[in-house]
């Protein structure tokens, strides 16, 4: 038996086989999907009777889930009462934008044209049009996290796709703290149209500098109403 690579790439002249994630990692990407969704709120806790019941998994294979978010920093354990959904913090929503600047920014630049994941930039891109037109600006939030994910997708990096999910997440709730989604995502939404049509035109310097701008501008509208509600 060949032993795999360190980096996940077999070595020359060999086969890799593929193996599909554990019920564990299912169940952990279950969760996270969603808490990207707003589905589960800062500070809530996770009953692991209902969960498992809910994922037909054991107690157990539900407590390597909870067990790997926590190290994400998506759940916390307290001793002596369970698991719960983190609450983020001030310092925690500055890192998530600089990191989201680094990867997003960089994705968009240096993306190639015609990338299949521009398919899902526009989707996205389009069903946010139509979540405000409806009012839904929590399925507004939604779209617009789709939109920079793939983005992100743009890269074509399964660990730079993975470590965004875990970002969009810690994204959702920071925004879950707060109580006005169309003040949180209203102005992004022909700013995702924007960034769409430059990309689709070739304009990828000018779609990242204009990212960029965009994600200045939404870090400072969620400190502003964290500090305003006191979160």
């Amino acid at each position: 038996m060949t032993a795999e690579h360190p980096t996940g790439s077999p070595p020359a002249g060999t086969t890799h086989t593929a193996y599909p994630p554990g019920l564990a990692d299912q169940a952990a990407e279950t969760i996270r999907q969603r808490l990207i969704a707003g589905e589960l709120v800062p500070g809530q806790q996770l009953s692991e009777a209902a969960l498992s019941d809910d994922l037909a998994i054991s107690r157990n294979t539900l407590r390597e889930a909870f067990r790997a978010l926590t190290y994400e920093g998506l759940l916390t354990h307290q001793h002596h009462r369970g698991v719960f959904v983190v609450v983020p913090t001030i310092a925690s929503i500055i890192d998530i934008y600089r990191v989201r600047r680094i990867i997003e920014c960089q994705a968009l630049t240096q993306a190639l044209p015609k990338h299949p994941a521009g398919e899902r930039m526009r989707t996205a891109s389009a069903e946010a049009l139509r979540l405000r037109d409806a009012g839904d600006w929590v399925g507004v939030g939604t779209a617009n996290m789709e939109f920079h994910s793939a983005i992100v997708s743009l890269a074509d990096s399964q660990r730079l796709d993975a470590l965004y999910a875990n970002v969009s997440a810690e994204l959702r709730l920071a925004f879950s703290l707060l109580d006005d989604p169309e003040f949180l995502h209203g102005p992004y939404v022909d700013l995702n149209t924007t960034i769409d049509t430059l990309y689709a035109e070739g304009r990828t310097a000018e779609a990242g500098v204009a990212l960029n701008d965009y994600l200045l501008q939404s870090e400072r509208t969620v400190l502003a109403a964290y500090t305003r509600h006191g979160a």
